[in-house]
């Protein structure tokens, strides 16, 4: 499959995992939905490093583990985002990480940072702040709940974390042995937190968690094979066609209006994102 293709079944993957999220609503906890999706991707992630015939446990397990338990933590706030938010905002407040990953990566592994990285980093903010939070007297509307936008930007955060996590792993750790550690980290955490407060779902909710775990996987997938072969600042590029997506998806099933801030916050989001990237692409070749 061409690596652009890719990208683009990863973002229609992703934007259809949101479907399934916000289809649950709020009665089926995050935490449910995180195991949900965690078994069906541990099974698949498991059969397909023993079909590649590749050693499972790695050897950074230490960094492994913490990608999946930070990654376990993005996907909690990144589905009670889901849950409280408009499709199109919780995905459009998501995609503010690659600012956060181009810090970290500066922090952390020495990346180099410039004018450019502080402009995108302004650059977003400003996005965030506008969809989020529209100047008062502006006839933008009333923004969205605090609480619900702190949950996605720790989600998104947390996702930057994970992202640069999996950049150190990548001299030694085949991309499949990653895929397997994220589900099965999240499995052991999220498991004893659904026994404390089990919801039984319905045989309607159950299909849509079902679903959650295969567009997830399906994603994840099709994101490793684009991420394969495009420079990162293209990949990253078109994967923004899943805000797109989420604008389709929140109008046709869910009757959610496309607001000013929306369109105007999630422009200069992606402009931040593609500044901050522009130099991973050109270096990472």
């Amino acid at each position: 499959m061409p690596a652009a293709l890719a990208m683009v079944l990863s973002a229609l993957s992703f934007s259809l995992m949101g479907v399934c999220v916000k289809q649950v609503g709020t009665r089926i906890p995050a935490t449910e939905v995180v195991l949900a999706r965690a078994v069906v991707s541990v099974v698949l992630s498991w059969w397909m490093v023993r079909r590649a015939g590749i050693a499972p446990w790695g050897q950074r397990r230490s960094l492994l583990i913490w990608r999946g338990a930070i990654g376990t933590l993005a996907l909690l706030c990144v589905y009670k985002a889901l849950a409280l938010l408009p499709l199109a905002a919780a995905t459009v407040l998501q995609y503010s990480y690659p600012t956060f990953t181009a810090l970290l990566a500066w922090l952390s592994l020495g990346e180099p940072v410039g004018p450019r990285l502080l402009g995108a980093v302004a650059l977003g903010w400003l996005g965030v702040m506008v969809l989020a939070w529209p100047p008062a007297g502006s006839g933008l509307g009333t923004g969205l709940p605090p609480l619900a936008v702190a949950i996605a930007l720790v989600g998104a955060f947390s996702t930057a974390l994970a992202y640069v996590s999996v950049r150190a792993l990548r001299h030694s750790e085949h991309p499949l042995v990653i895929v397997f550690y994220f589900p099965l980290v999240a499995l052991v955490l999220s498991l004893p937190l659904v026994l404390l407060h089990p919801v039984v779902p319905s045989w309607r909710e159950l299909l849509w968690l079902l679903g959650v775990g295969l567009f997830t996987q399906l994603g994840q997938l099709s994101l490793t094979e684009g991420l394969m072969g495009l420079p990162a600042a293209r990949a990253t590029a078109i994967s923004y066609v899943q805000v797109a997506f989420a604008v389709l998806w929140g109008w046709l099933i869910f009757a959610e209006p496309l607001e000013v801030t929306t369109l105007l916050g999630g422009l200069l989001v992606l402009a931040a994102a593609l500044l901050s990237l522009r130099r991973v692409g050109t270096t990472a070749g």
